[in-house]
């Protein structure tokens, strides 16, 4: 079942206010740039090149054995191998792929192209986050994600980041990309 685009629109502007509102009660002050929509990190970067920061790609999987799913958000530039991300979180070696359309918007509320960090605020627990180590220890300004839409790109703090994920109830599972081979 698809979701029309002007609903779809109207539930990601709710998501975003929610999310504004959530981030304002934890005082947490955020950059934003507002862009078309974009559904790739080639299409983004022309509008985003010139932020401070770092910038992400973010992939929403699945672990078919297990039935375990998996935020995993890495610096916009990293290769990654799912086989050896699968073994690299001890998951079943080819077992780790992306979760499909319809589980994105239930447990995350947002769609393809639009997925985020952001959205562990509309995930009841069953979501595992995975975080490159380096958007904490490279130093970063900003780190920039999707504010539960693909039509913009929001900057926050790296403390303020951690803020968020805690006030959420998930802890960042901290991978070192640069440590292996993905």
């Amino acid at each position: 079942m698809r979701i029309s685009l002007s609903v779809m629109t109207q539930q990601q502007q709710a998501l975003r206010e929610a999310l504004d509102q959530h981030l304002r009660g934890l005082d947490i002050e955020t950059v934003c740039v507002e862009h078309p929509e974009v559904f790739t990190v080639e299409e983004m970067m022309p509008h985003v090149q010139h932020l401070k920061g770092a910038l992400s790609k973010n992939l929403f999987l699945k672990d078919k054995k297990k039935k375990g799913l998996w935020l995993v958000t890495v610096l916009h530039d990293r290769q990654i191998s799912l086989n050896d991300l699968a073994k690299k979180l001890g998951a079943s070696s080819g077992n780790l792929r992306l979760a499909d359309e319809a589980t994105l918007l239930d447990k995350l509320k947002v769609t393809q192209g639009c997925v985020t960090p952001f959205a562990l605020l509309c995930d009841q627990g069953d979501v595992k986050f995975v975080l490159d180590a380096a958007f904490l220890e490279g130093g970063h300004e900003r780190l920039y994600f999707h504010p539960m839409t693909n039509a913009a790109t929001m900057g926050i703090h790296p403390d303020d980041f951690l803020k968020f994920l805690k006030s959420t109830g998930h802890e960042p599972i901290l991978v070192h990309f640069d440590d292996v081979t993905l």
